[in-house]
Protein backbone atom coordinates (compact mmCIF):
# COMPACT_ATOMS: atom_id res chain seq x y z
CA UNK A 1 0.00 0.00 0.00
CA UNK A 2 1.45 3.37 -1.05
CA UNK A 3 2.05 5.98 1.61
CA UNK A 4 -0.56 8.75 1.88
CA UNK A 5 0.80 12.04 0.57
CA UNK A 6 0.94 14.76 3.23
CA UNK A 7 1.56 18.48 2.79
CA UNK A 8 1.39 21.33 5.30
CA UNK A 9 -1.17 23.93 4.27
CA UNK A 10 1.35 26.72 4.91
CA UNK A 11 3.34 25.25 1.98
CA UNK A 12 0.17 25.22 -0.09
CA UNK A 13 -0.32 28.90 0.73
CA UNK A 14 3.13 29.89 -0.50
CA UNK A 15 2.81 27.84 -3.67
CA UNK A 16 -0.67 29.21 -4.41
CA UNK A 17 0.52 32.81 -4.04
CA UNK A 18 3.40 32.21 -6.45
CA UNK A 19 1.08 30.58 -8.97
CA UNK A 20 -1.50 33.36 -8.75
CA UNK A 21 1.20 35.98 -9.05
CA UNK A 22 1.94 34.87 -12.60
CA UNK A 23 -1.42 36.12 -13.87
CA UNK A 24 -2.44 38.66 -11.21
CA UNK A 25 -0.07 41.65 -11.33
CA UNK A 26 -2.10 43.49 -8.69
CA UNK A 27 -1.42 40.79 -6.10
CA UNK A 28 1.20 41.83 -3.54
CA UNK A 29 2.43 40.07 -0.41
CA UNK A 30 3.49 41.59 2.90
CA UNK A 31 5.20 39.60 5.62
CA UNK A 32 6.39 40.33 9.16
CA UNK A 33 9.91 38.91 9.15
CA UNK A 34 8.63 35.33 8.81
CA UNK A 35 8.69 34.69 5.05
CA UNK A 36 10.60 31.45 5.51
CA UNK A 37 8.09 30.08 8.01
CA UNK A 38 4.88 31.39 6.41
CA UNK A 39 6.21 30.26 3.01
CA UNK A 40 5.58 33.64 1.39
CA UNK A 41 9.28 33.40 0.56
CA UNK A 42 8.20 31.26 -2.40
CA UNK A 43 6.34 34.28 -3.77
CA UNK A 44 9.27 36.55 -2.90
CA UNK A 45 11.66 34.43 -4.96
CA UNK A 46 9.38 34.67 -7.99
CA UNK A 47 8.30 38.31 -7.57
CA UNK A 48 10.78 40.15 -5.32
CA UNK A 49 9.41 43.55 -6.34
CA UNK A 50 5.93 42.59 -5.06
CA UNK A 51 6.96 41.15 -1.69
CA UNK A 52 7.50 43.55 1.19
CA UNK A 53 8.99 42.59 4.54
CA UNK A 54 7.49 44.89 7.16
CA UNK A 55 9.63 43.56 9.99
CA UNK A 56 8.25 42.47 13.35
CA UNK A 57 5.48 45.06 13.14
CA UNK A 58 2.25 43.23 12.37
CA UNK A 59 -0.05 46.12 13.25
CA UNK A 60 1.87 48.43 10.93
CA UNK A 61 1.73 45.75 8.21
CA UNK A 62 -2.07 45.71 8.43
CA UNK A 63 -2.17 49.48 8.06
CA UNK A 64 0.15 49.43 5.05
CA UNK A 65 -1.99 46.77 3.39
CA UNK A 66 -5.13 48.81 4.05
CA UNK A 67 -3.60 51.78 2.27
CA UNK A 68 -2.35 49.72 -0.67
CA UNK A 69 -5.79 48.18 -1.15
CA UNK A 70 -7.23 51.65 -1.75
CA UNK A 71 -4.72 52.06 -4.61
CA UNK A 72 -5.98 49.07 -6.59
CA UNK A 73 -3.68 46.44 -5.12
CA UNK A 74 -4.82 43.12 -3.59
CA UNK A 75 -2.56 42.65 -0.54
CA UNK A 76 -2.05 39.36 1.28
CA UNK A 77 -0.56 40.00 4.73
CA UNK A 78 1.11 37.08 6.47
CA UNK A 79 2.31 36.07 9.91
CA UNK A 80 1.65 33.40 12.52
CA UNK A 81 -2.03 33.25 13.50
CA UNK A 82 -1.17 34.43 17.01
CA UNK A 83 0.24 37.66 15.57
CA UNK A 84 -1.99 38.13 12.50
CA UNK A 85 -5.21 37.69 14.48
CA UNK A 86 -3.95 38.55 17.96
CA UNK A 87 -1.29 41.23 17.92
CA UNK A 88 -2.76 43.07 14.93
CA UNK A 89 -6.42 42.65 15.95
CA UNK A 90 -7.20 46.33 16.42
CA UNK A 91 -5.73 47.29 13.04
CA UNK A 92 -7.42 44.36 11.29
CA UNK A 93 -10.74 45.37 12.84
CA UNK A 94 -10.53 49.14 12.42
CA UNK A 95 -8.28 49.64 9.37
CA UNK A 96 -9.39 46.63 7.29
CA UNK A 97 -12.72 45.36 8.59
CA UNK A 98 -14.49 48.64 9.39
CA UNK A 99 -13.92 50.18 5.92
CA UNK A 100 -14.39 46.71 4.37
CA UNK A 101 -11.16 46.85 2.42
CA UNK A 102 -9.93 44.22 -0.02
CA UNK A 103 -7.16 42.78 2.16
CA UNK A 104 -6.45 39.07 2.67
CA UNK A 105 -4.89 37.75 5.88
CA UNK A 106 -2.79 34.59 5.52
CA UNK A 107 -2.38 33.28 9.06
CA UNK A 108 -0.06 30.30 9.39
CA UNK A 109 1.01 28.17 12.37
CA UNK A 110 -2.48 28.04 13.88
CA UNK A 111 -3.58 25.67 16.65
CA UNK A 112 -1.68 23.33 18.93
CA UNK A 113 0.17 21.69 16.02
CA UNK A 114 2.61 24.60 16.10
CA UNK A 115 4.14 22.10 18.53
CA UNK A 116 7.28 22.90 20.44
CA UNK A 117 6.79 26.67 20.13
CA UNK A 118 4.31 26.30 22.97
CA UNK A 119 1.26 28.09 24.33
CA UNK A 120 2.36 31.62 23.43
CA UNK A 121 2.43 30.74 19.72
CA UNK A 122 -0.42 28.20 19.59
CA UNK A 123 -3.36 30.41 18.65
CA UNK A 124 -6.61 28.74 19.68
CA UNK A 125 -8.75 31.88 19.57
CA UNK A 126 -8.30 33.25 16.04
CA UNK A 127 -11.47 31.84 14.48
CA UNK A 128 -13.51 33.39 17.28
CA UNK A 129 -11.75 36.75 16.93
CA UNK A 130 -12.03 36.94 13.16
CA UNK A 131 -15.61 35.75 12.76
CA UNK A 132 -16.74 38.53 15.10
CA UNK A 133 -15.51 41.21 12.69
CA UNK A 134 -18.44 42.31 10.50
CA UNK A 135 -17.98 41.34 6.85
CA UNK A 136 -14.88 39.19 7.46
CA UNK A 137 -14.82 35.87 5.59
CA UNK A 138 -13.13 33.13 7.64
CA UNK A 139 -11.67 30.06 5.90
CA UNK A 140 -9.89 27.04 7.42
CA UNK A 141 -8.87 24.60 4.63
CA UNK A 142 -8.41 20.90 5.27
CA UNK A 143 -5.58 19.96 2.88
CA UNK A 144 -3.22 21.10 0.13
CA UNK A 145 -5.84 21.07 -2.64
CA UNK A 146 -8.37 22.99 -0.60
CA UNK A 147 -5.80 25.50 0.66
CA UNK A 148 -4.72 26.41 -2.87
CA UNK A 149 -8.34 26.72 -3.98
CA UNK A 150 -9.09 28.89 -0.94
CA UNK A 151 -6.26 31.31 -1.76
CA UNK A 152 -7.60 31.70 -5.30
CA UNK A 153 -11.16 32.19 -4.02
CA UNK A 154 -9.94 34.75 -1.48
CA UNK A 155 -8.23 36.73 -4.22
CA UNK A 156 -11.39 36.74 -6.31
CA UNK A 157 -13.61 37.73 -3.37
CA UNK A 158 -13.91 41.49 -2.92
CA UNK A 159 -13.52 42.25 0.76
CA UNK A 160 -11.50 41.09 3.78
CA UNK A 161 -10.71 37.37 4.13
CA UNK A 162 -8.98 35.49 6.95
CA UNK A 163 -7.21 32.29 5.83
CA UNK A 164 -6.00 29.82 8.47
CA UNK A 165 -3.06 27.52 7.65
CA UNK A 166 -1.11 24.93 9.62
CA UNK A 167 2.47 23.85 10.18
CA UNK A 168 1.82 20.09 10.38
CA UNK A 169 1.75 18.09 7.14
CA UNK A 170 -1.75 16.67 6.60
CA UNK A 171 -3.16 14.04 4.20
CA UNK A 172 -4.62 15.06 0.86
CA UNK A 173 -8.33 14.20 0.96
CA UNK A 174 -9.89 16.49 -1.65
CA UNK A 175 -8.48 14.81 -4.75
CA UNK A 176 -11.86 13.72 -6.13
CA UNK A 177 -12.37 14.60 -9.82
CA UNK A 178 -15.51 16.59 -9.00
CA UNK A 179 -13.92 18.65 -6.21
CA UNK A 180 -15.02 22.28 -6.28
CA UNK A 181 -14.31 24.96 -3.69
CA UNK A 182 -16.91 27.61 -3.00
CA UNK A 183 -16.79 30.12 -0.15
CA UNK A 184 -19.59 29.40 2.32
CA UNK A 185 -20.43 25.92 1.04
CA UNK A 186 -19.61 22.83 3.12
CA UNK A 187 -18.91 19.44 1.54
CA UNK A 188 -20.38 16.09 2.53
CA UNK A 189 -17.45 13.67 2.48
CA UNK A 190 -19.30 10.67 3.89
CA UNK A 191 -23.02 10.04 4.14
CA UNK A 192 -24.39 8.80 7.46
CA UNK A 193 -27.58 8.37 9.47
CA UNK A 194 -26.68 8.12 13.17
CA UNK A 195 -24.58 11.22 13.84
CA UNK A 196 -23.18 14.18 11.91
CA UNK A 197 -19.55 15.20 12.34
CA UNK A 198 -18.86 18.78 11.26
CA UNK A 199 -15.09 19.21 11.04
CA UNK A 200 -12.73 21.94 9.88
CA UNK A 201 -9.05 22.23 8.97
CA UNK A 202 -6.75 19.32 9.74
CA UNK A 203 -9.50 17.75 11.86
CA UNK A 204 -11.40 16.78 8.70
CA UNK A 205 -9.00 13.93 7.85
CA UNK A 206 -8.91 12.84 11.51
CA UNK A 207 -12.72 12.83 11.61
CA UNK A 208 -12.93 10.73 8.46
CA UNK A 209 -10.65 8.15 10.04
CA UNK A 210 -12.70 8.21 13.24
CA UNK A 211 -15.87 7.70 11.19
CA UNK A 212 -14.37 4.60 9.59
CA UNK A 213 -13.71 3.17 13.05
CA UNK A 214 -17.26 4.01 14.14
CA UNK A 215 -18.55 2.17 11.07
CA UNK A 216 -16.89 -1.01 12.37
CA UNK A 217 -19.06 -0.64 15.50
CA UNK A 218 -22.21 -0.28 13.43
CA UNK A 219 -22.40 3.51 13.82
CA UNK A 220 -23.12 5.42 10.62
CA UNK A 221 -21.44 8.82 10.84
CA UNK A 222 -21.94 11.60 8.31
CA UNK A 223 -18.77 13.65 7.87
CA UNK A 224 -19.01 17.20 6.56
CA UNK A 225 -16.08 19.44 5.78
CA UNK A 226 -16.80 22.99 6.93
CA UNK A 227 -13.92 24.87 5.34
CA UNK A 228 -15.69 28.23 5.67
CA UNK A 229 -16.50 29.16 9.24
CA UNK A 230 -18.03 32.43 8.07
CA UNK A 231 -20.28 32.62 6.16
CA UNK A 232 -21.36 29.23 7.50
CA UNK A 233 -23.34 26.85 5.28
CA UNK A 234 -26.42 27.11 7.49
CA UNK A 235 -28.67 25.18 5.10
CA UNK A 236 -26.35 22.15 5.05
CA UNK A 237 -25.78 22.28 8.82
CA UNK A 238 -29.51 22.36 9.58
CA UNK A 239 -30.41 19.67 7.02
CA UNK A 240 -27.82 17.17 8.23
CA UNK A 241 -28.66 17.75 11.90
CA UNK A 242 -32.36 17.24 11.15
CA UNK A 243 -31.49 13.95 9.47
CA UNK A 244 -29.18 12.38 12.06
CA UNK A 245 -30.56 14.10 15.20
CA UNK A 246 -27.10 14.13 16.84
CA UNK A 247 -24.20 16.47 16.08
CA UNK A 248 -20.47 16.59 16.78
CA UNK A 249 -18.13 19.46 15.88
CA UNK A 250 -14.37 18.97 15.65
CA UNK A 251 -11.78 21.75 15.47
CA UNK A 252 -8.16 22.48 16.36
CA UNK A 253 -9.34 25.57 18.20
CA UNK A 254 -10.97 26.46 21.47
CA UNK A 255 -14.47 25.03 21.87
CA UNK A 256 -15.44 28.63 22.69
CA UNK A 257 -16.23 30.85 19.75
CA UNK A 258 -15.11 28.72 16.81
CA UNK A 259 -16.82 26.12 14.63
CA UNK A 260 -18.69 24.51 17.53
CA UNK A 261 -20.17 27.82 18.61
CA UNK A 262 -21.09 28.75 15.04
CA UNK A 263 -22.88 25.43 14.49
CA UNK A 264 -24.73 25.68 17.81
CA UNK A 265 -25.93 29.18 16.93
CA UNK A 266 -27.52 27.85 13.75
CA UNK A 267 -29.01 24.72 15.29
CA UNK A 268 -30.65 26.47 18.23
CA UNK A 269 -32.61 28.56 15.74
CA UNK A 270 -33.20 26.18 12.83
CA UNK A 271 -32.79 22.52 13.81
CA UNK A 272 -32.41 21.91 17.58
CA UNK A 273 -30.23 18.87 18.30
CA UNK A 274 -27.78 17.77 21.00
CA UNK A 275 -24.21 18.81 20.17
CA UNK A 276 -20.82 17.51 21.33
CA UNK A 277 -18.08 20.08 20.74
CA UNK A 278 -14.63 18.52 20.35
CA UNK A 279 -11.74 20.96 20.50
CA UNK A 280 -9.44 22.46 23.09
CA UNK A 281 -11.33 23.04 26.33
CA UNK A 282 -10.98 26.32 28.22
CA UNK A 283 -7.19 26.16 28.49
CA UNK A 284 -3.95 27.10 26.78
CA UNK A 285 -1.80 24.75 24.74
CA UNK A 286 1.64 23.49 25.75
CA UNK A 287 4.99 22.68 24.22
CA UNK A 288 5.47 19.28 22.60
CA UNK A 289 5.57 17.38 19.30
CA UNK A 290 2.49 18.22 17.22
CA UNK A 291 1.27 14.64 16.77
CA UNK A 292 1.64 13.93 20.49
CA UNK A 293 -0.28 17.08 21.37
CA UNK A 294 -3.14 16.07 19.09
CA UNK A 295 -3.28 12.75 20.91
CA UNK A 296 -3.06 14.27 24.39
CA UNK A 297 -5.86 16.74 23.65
CA UNK A 298 -8.03 14.03 22.11
CA UNK A 299 -7.96 15.64 18.68
CA UNK A 300 -6.54 12.72 16.71
CA UNK A 301 -8.73 10.05 15.12
CA UNK A 302 -8.50 7.83 18.19
CA UNK A 303 -9.55 10.61 20.55
CA UNK A 304 -12.43 11.69 18.31
CA UNK A 305 -13.63 8.09 18.00
CA UNK A 306 -13.60 7.56 21.78
CA UNK A 307 -15.41 10.82 22.51
CA UNK A 308 -18.14 10.10 19.97
CA UNK A 309 -18.58 6.56 21.24
CA UNK A 310 -19.05 7.86 24.77
CA UNK A 311 -21.39 10.61 23.54
CA UNK A 312 -23.62 8.13 21.73
CA UNK A 313 -23.63 5.79 24.73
Amino acid sequence: MSEIKKIATRDSYGNALAELGQTKPDLIVLDADLAGATKTGIFKKAFPERHWDCGIAEANMAGIAAGLSTCGKVPFISSFAMFAAGRAYEQVRNSIGYPHLNVKIGATHAGITVGEDGATHQCLEDLALMREIPGMVVINPSDDIEAKAAVKAAYEHVGPVYLRFGRLAVPIINDAPDYCFEIGKGRVLKEGTDVTIFATGLEVSESLEAARELEKDGISAEVINIHTIKPLDEELVAASAAKTKKVVTVEEHSVLGGLGSAVCEVLCEKAPAPVLRIGVEDRFGESGPAVELLHKYGLDAEGIYKKIKAYLG
